[in-house]
């Protein structure tokens, strides 16, 4: 088991106004699984993926990561955390413009302590991997949408992570580059990569092997094919 939440909840306080953002999830990922999370804006499901992510903390309930518990650890240690076994990839890229393809993937790496030529090494094979490795020197202003978002993905798996988390990977891109990032992650899971993808849109959903709708802070389904 990589994930296993049980009665995760998440509170958030505005002056006197108190949201329930998560109300009680119970919510299990296996290594190697294909995972996307639905539902409508205000759900609950980004505020789940930050949580599950190591990017904030439940207000109650607990989280196992790879049978580690983690929903009680500070920052500091969470942060520790996601740079060891979590790889993100967003909506908008975040990639520094100013630098090479080859230099925002390497940067994780260099945050790590990784010696030279063993970063160089894994960062050329994950840009070969997303199909990128005749664009290194480029900038973000000289790719394409799908190709920063190619770049964004051989970033967020240059450290080898346990979970590759998409938020809205596709949300930026046309159907037909969206459809090719999302054949990039297909590739990747059928290697074994445990993949949890956050969206909006069932046509992305669909071509995961499990999705699990979010409504009202709680698990409304879970659907596996």
């Amino acid at each position: 088991m990589i994930i296993k939440t049980e009665n995760l909840t998440k509170v958030y306080e505005a002056g006197s106004q108190v949201v329930e953002a998560l109300k009680g999830i119970n919510l299990s990922v296996e290594k190697g699984e294909f995972v996307s999370i639905m539902g409508p804006s205000g759900s609950g499901k980004t505020t789940l993926m930050n949580i599950i992510g190591c990017l904030d903390s439940p207000s109650s309930g607990s989280y196992h990561l790879n049978n580690k518990s983690v929903s009680v650890l500070d920052d500091d240690d969470l942060a520790r955390i996601r740079n060891k076994e979590i790889g993100f990839v967003f909506q908008s890229f975040h990639l520094l413009a100013r630098n090479t393809a080859f230099e925002n993937v390497m940067l994780p790496l260099k945050y790590a302590g990784m010696g030279k030529d063993e970063a160089i090494k894994r960062s050329n094979d994950v840009l070969d991997l997303v199909g990128l490795s005749s664009r290194l020197k480029h900038t973000p202003a000289e790719l394409s949408g799908g190709q920063q978002q190619r770049v964004a993905i051989a970033r967020a798996l240059v450290n080898k992570p346990s979970i590759l988390f998409a938020d809205e990977p596709t949300g930026n891109l046309d159907s037909k580059t969206g459809q090719d990032v999302m054949s990039i992650f297909k590739d990747l899971n059928e290697k074994g990569q445990t993949i949890i993808l956050i969206t909006h849109e069932d046509s992305v959903a669909q071509q995961s092997k499990r999705i699990i709708t979010i409504m009202d802070g709680l698990i409304k389904s879970d659907i596996s094919e």
